[in-house]
């Protein structure tokens, strides 16, 4: 598959990075999409000294002009997208009193209406070129928001939904969208949130990674539409 592209929003670290690795050392064209250049210069360093292929490009997800972008310079520059991943999210913690309008715009910001856009974006390629995958990071949270996470784990439970939706969608276009929902994650946001847990809680982030590899392999198309959950 050397000549497959996959875009990776979030990808300057953390489980973005690890998804981005884990293509880049199977050969795939890696886009690896993030706010951050010097983040995003040390997974293309990573993915490049393993002998992969990674082009970076300054995204916020949350301008829907950065998302056109993304998508319209990706296609002209290697014709297709196979893989699109919506990893790029945020995990505030806030009770019902903390979590005022403007904080609860920011999560929808970015875990809703950036993979809505982006999807929306990527969709008419896929449909071009006969098909492709979605893959969307969303989280247990999304049927377990414990305290402090209700509104994390209702935008999280929103991307399940519009999961499921799309890929009916895409079944006749060969199409297939996925949710990963990892349970904790050992990355630098839950290290921020819970500097207590216990490694031994916590899932590493190529683990994540391997199951976004996995999923977008055609014998997996049957089970389009599914949310995966992954826990320790």
């Amino acid at each position: 598959m050397t000549d497959s592209v996959v875009v990776v929003t979030g990808a300057g670290r953390g489980i973005g990075r690890a998804i981005s690795e884990r293509f880049g050392r199977e050969g795939w064209q890696v886009v690896a999409a993030s706010r951050t250049v010097a983040e995003l210069e040390e997974t293309r360093r990573s993915i490049e000294d393993a002998g992969g292929k990674c082009h970076i490009q300054v995204v916020d997800v949350c301008v829907t002009d950065d998302l056109d972008d993304l998508i319209e310079r990706t296609v002209e520059r290697w014709g297709r997208i196979d893989v699109l991943v919506n990893n790029a999210g945020v995990a505030p913690r806030a009770n019902i009193l903390e979590l005022d309008p403007s904080l609860f715009e920011a999560i929808l910001a970015v875990n809703v209406r950036a993979v809505y856009h982006a999807s929306r974006a990527v969709w008419p390629v896929m449909v071009r070129q006969g098909g492709g995958a979605i893959v969307n990071i969303s989280s247990v949270a999304a049927v377990d928001p414990f305290p402090g996470f209700t509104g994390y784990g209702a935008s999280k439970a929103w991307v399940s939904a519009w999961c499921r939706g799309l890929a009916d969608e895409g079944k006749s276009l060969g199409i297939s969208v996925f949710c990963i929902a990892p349970g904790a994650v050992d990355t630098r946001m839950l290290r921020d949130l819970f500097p207590d847990l216990a490694d031994d809680q916590m899932l590493a982030t190529p683990d994540v990674a391997n199951l976004v590899f996995a999923v977008v392999h055609p014998d997996y198309k049957h089970s389009t539409g599914q949310t995966i959950f992954l826990k320790r």
